[in-house]
Parts: structure tokens; C-alpha cells; sequence
């Protein structure tokens, strides 16, 4: 069978795989068959509602339940790209992200349609939907996904960006058919896999979690965000639920080592664990490893412009607890470019920007030609016929065996918590929009993993000052820790604030 787009994976998968489970939360259950039956009743809705719209997001602002599944398929269905929402957004940013990316409607529920009541698009309220009313024209869903090619958007995911508007990353269907090729061969994925799913809907994890169901038919548990508050009551979970496979963030895994908690609570079904989003401290890495040693570990790599990841690495033996974890090797249909500031490519062992070219590419940003433009670039090797690369702004080398070593941003991006977040537009809505304080710099203390900003005003403000005003734009996340105002922030040759020297004093306070 010849797959062009997602869903004819799934169908193939229900044909396999009707009656069992694909995806569980909490109490709740449904199986293969009624994902799908649900799923194409809300496809169906979505078709009467946007008419002949195909190729356009659809939004979903629902917490991470059965329900967000089924709209995320269901829009699928409808032949258009789901674009997945955060419910504890402050409206002002929802409100800014309706009006970039324009989607034709938005799936949510009775609960959370208030937040909405200004956003004026077409709104379906999931848990009011009289879906035993709906019929499903399967003849008119298929016709409708027969006009559609690989390369049309799969999905949009938001990521920060430094005007205080984000950016929605458009991945298609084609990069995940190369990343999913390539992990089900690696690691041997056959859909006996149980996923122990921690990642917000809005994160690219969420998605591949969601292409293990339809084209592996895998099984999701859903886990809720407040158990990483409670890492003993989420092992458990893990085992309650006889998880096998897991994609998390460090962030949590590093709670866990730090609380000794592999020694009280066992894990005797866990067999795969991949982790991405920021650095795994090799010390905690090491308590994971020691104490699960039937266990494969993976560490990946890759920004929200790339399907998901672009390199990874298999622990195959012990690390040296004094160095860092590689980020590995790409992976097929992709190619890892090490340029340095002349655009030539590095030697082994020299620093370099971390580019990426390939079908892993993101096709841009959403309504954003000229972002797009910046970000992705012609490949500087390759002056023979276009050809698109990703300029990561991270940094990195290559050792001798091969493996690429991640050292760091070169600017003000950061990942923070697993989030992607540009510390500009934190900074720009400080300055700009709410004119808290006359200068502001935000930097990044990565041992302590916080956020800290300097400042520059003609009187002091309080944290609660500063947490009041930005918990109304921002998610939590994006709030900065530490506040420290300055008599002046310090300023390089050509007049703009010397954000070097204000990162090293974070980082370096003794100094």
C-alpha cells in the first residue's frame, strides 16, 4: 500500500489492530476502532463547518485527554493540520497566535470556550458534539485525503518568537514518514510499544507519539502534567501501566535521580528510554543507567524545525561521568552540516553553528515569509542549485568516531523546562508592550536552570511587580526567576547591550 499521508497508516493499523486499546488516561479507555469512528465523525463536522478548506490549521485547545486525540485525528480526517494549544496560555498570546496563523475553526470544550469568546473563527465544543447524530461519509473523507500529496502540513507547532509573537513551525507528512522509518528500524518497534506519554500536546514528542499510534499501533498513556510534581506517584504510573517506552524531557529524569527514586519503585517493563530538549547531566544520567541496566537509553537531538530529531545516540556502554553525552549521528535523509563564521565546513574537533538540511526541514513559518527566509537559507557548500538548509544557532563539533557533540547557543535562544523560548521576546514584551522597565536583558544560568533578568530603570521594581504584569502574557515558563537591576547595563563597542558579559556573570557570579 502506497502512504501518502498519515491516516493511511491508521487505517492500515485498524485493520490490525480494531479492538485494542490505543489509548488510555487515567480511568478512560478507547480502543482503535472507536478512535477512528470518533475521529472521522469530528472530520466530518470539521467538512460541513469549513467547507472546501483543506491544507489550513484547525486549532485544538483542550488539556491532554482522549479528546485531544480525537480532534488532532479528527482534524486529520478533514484534511487539514492540526495545530495544538496550551490551555494555561494567557489570552493576550492565544489572541496574538489566532491572529498570525488565521485557522479556519477550533476544537475545544465547554470548560475552556470562555477563554475563546473573542477569537472569531468557527468553534466546535467536543464534549457537546451529538456524535451519534453525525454520519460519516467515509467515500467523501477519502476523496477529500486523495487531494492531498506527502509534503502537505501534517502539523503546527508554536515556538517563541523574538517580537513577542510566536512562530508556527509547519511540518508535513512526509518527515514523519522518514523519522518514523528509520526509529521502527533502530529500534525495532513492531507495536507492542506502551508509551508513557509526559510531554504537553504542544510539544513535537506529543506528535510522535501520536504517529506510534497510527502507524505502529502503539499504545499511548496519557500521564498528566501535575504528576512531574509527584515523580514517586508518576513511576508508579509507569508501572501500573506496564510502560515500555518512554520520550521525556531530562528535566524530570533528573528529579527522580536526584531523589533516589529507582531504588524504591521498580520498573521491570521499561525497555526503551529516549530523552531530548536540553542537556542530561551525565551524573544523573549514570542513576538511570546503573539502575535499569535491561534498559535501552537514547539521547536526540534537534530543534521544533526538524521533524522531531536529527540526530541521535544509543548508550551502548557506560559514560565517563565527567563528559557530556553526544547528540550523536544523523539519522537517514539527513545531513548535519558544522559551519564555521566564514560558512566553510569545520574539521573534526572544531566548534562550528549546527545546520541541518534534508526532508527532516520544517517547511517554514506559518504567515511568516520573512522569518522563514532568515531561518532557512541556501546551503553556502552547494552553489550549484537551491537547496535549503536550517541554521540551528546551536553549536557543536564532531569527534573522530563520528559523533556530534552539542556545546551550546549562540544567541538568545534557549530551551528551558524542554520548552524552546527566545529570550528576545521576552525582553521585547518587558520594554515594549508592557513598558515595565527602560532596558532589560534576559539570560540564561544554566546550572541552576532559571531565567534571569537585568535591568535598567529609574526605580526599583518587586518580583511580584514583575510576575503580576508578565503572568498575564506569559506562561509560566517564559517568567524569569531572578530580577537584578543595574545602574547601567553594560554595552559593547557598537552601542547594543553586552548580552555576553551579562550572561557570564549569571553563569559565573564569583567572577
Amino acid at each position: 500500500m502506497v502512504k501518502t499521508h498519515l491516516l493511511d497508516c491508521f487505517e492500515y493499523t485498524i485493520d490490525n489492530k480494531s479492538d485494542s486499546i490505543a489509548v488510555r488516561h487515567n480511568d478512560s479507555e478507547i480502543s482503535f476502532r472507536e478512535l477512528k469512528e470518533q475521529a472521522q465523525k469530528v472530520g466530518s463536522l470539521l467538512m460541513d463547518i469549513t467547507g472546501a478548506t483543506v491544507n489550513t490549521p484547525i486549532a485544538v485547545f483542550l488539556p491532554k485527554e482522549i479528546n485531544a486525540v480525537i480532534a488532532d485525528i479528527g482534524i486529520m480526517y478533514s484534511s487539514n493540520p492540526f495545530m495544538n494549544l496550551d490551555v494555561k496560555t494567557p489570552h493576550e498570546r492565544i489572541k496574538n497566535i489566532f491572529d498570525l496563523v488565521k485557522p479556519a475553526a477550533v476544537i475545544t470544550s465547554k470548560k475552556f470556550s470562555k477563554v475563546l469568546s473573542d477569537i472569531e473563527v468557527p468553534v466546535v465544543i467536543i464534549d457537546e458534539v451529538d456524535f451519534d447524530s453525525i454520519i460519516v461519509d467515509e467515500t467523501a473523507l477519502l476523496s477529500r485525503r486523495r487531494m492531498l500529496i506527502d509534503t502537505d502540513p501534517f502539523c503546527l507547532i508554536n515556538t517563541s518568537g523574538s517580537t513577542g509573537t510566536p512562530k508556527g513551525v509547519v511540518l508535513n507528512h512526509r518527515s514523519f514518514f522518514d523519522f518514523m522509518a528509520v526509529s521502527n528500524e533502530r529500534f525495532n518497534f513492531d507495536g507492542s510499544e506502551i508509551l508513557g506519554s509526559l510531554s504537553p500536546i504542544v510539544f513535537d514528542i506529543f506528535d510522535f507519539e501520536l504517529c506510534m499510534l497510527m502507524c505502529n499501533g502503539s499504545q499511548i498513556v496519557l500521564l498528566d502534567a501535575m504528576l512531574a510534581a509527584f515523580p514517586a506517584r508518576l513511576l508508579e504510573k509507569l508501572a501500573d501501566n506496564h510502560v515500555n517506552f518512554i520520550f521525556w524531557v531530562p528535566s524530570i529524569m533528573v528529579n527522580i535521580a536526584n531523589m533516589g527514586l529507582l531504588d524504591k519503585i521498580a520498573l521491570p517493563d521499561l525497555k526503551l528510554v529516549w530523552f531530548a530538549g536540553e542537556v542530561f547531566p551525565t551524573k544523573q544520567f549514570l542513576v538511570w543507567y546503573d539502575k535499569l541496566p535491561d534498559t535501552v537509553f537514547a539521547n536526540l537531538y534537534g530543534p521544533i524545525e526538524i521533524t522531531l530529531d536529527c540526530t541521535y545516540y544509543v548508550v551502548e556502554e557506560r559514560p565517563n561521568e565527567s563528559e557530556p553525552l553526544p547528540i550523536g549521528i544523523p539519522y537517514h535523509n539527513t545531513d548535519v552540516l558544522l559551519l564555521n563564521d566564514d560558512n566553510e565546513k569545520c574539521g573534526i574537533g572544531e566548534e562550528g553553528e549546527l545546520c541541518v538540511r534534508g526532508t527532516s526541514l520544517a517547511m517554514g513559518y506559518y504567515n511568516n515569509p520573512e522569518k522563514t527566509a532568515s531561518a532557512f537559507t541556501q546551503n553556502p557548500l552547494n552553489t550549484s542549485y537551491p537547496e535549503t538548509i536550517y541554521r540551528t544557532g546551536d553549536m557543536a563539533y564532531m569527534r573522530e568516531d563520528g559523533n556530534i557533540m552539542f556545546k551550546g547557543r549562540k544567541d538568545s535562544l534557549i530551551k528551558h523546562m524542554g520548552y524552546r523560548i527566545e529570550l528576545g521576546e521576552i525582553e521585547h514584551v518587558i520594554e515594549n508592550d508592557l513598558k515595565l522597565v527602560d532596558y532589560c536583558c534576559a539570560v540564561y544560568q544554566y546550572e541552576r536552570k532559571e531565567i534571569v533578568l537585568y535591568y535598567q530603570n529609574g526605580s526599583e521594581l518587586t518580583e511580584k511587580d514583575f510576575r503580576t504584569a508578565l503572568s498575564k502574557v506569559f506562561p509560566s515558563y517564559m517568567i524569569p526567576s531572578v530580577y537584578i537591576k543595574m545602574d547601567e547595563l553594560p554595552r559593547n563597542t557598537n552601542g547594543k547591550i553586552d548580552r555576553l558579559t551579562l550572561k557570564n556573570k549569571a553563569n559565573n557570579p564569583e567572577e
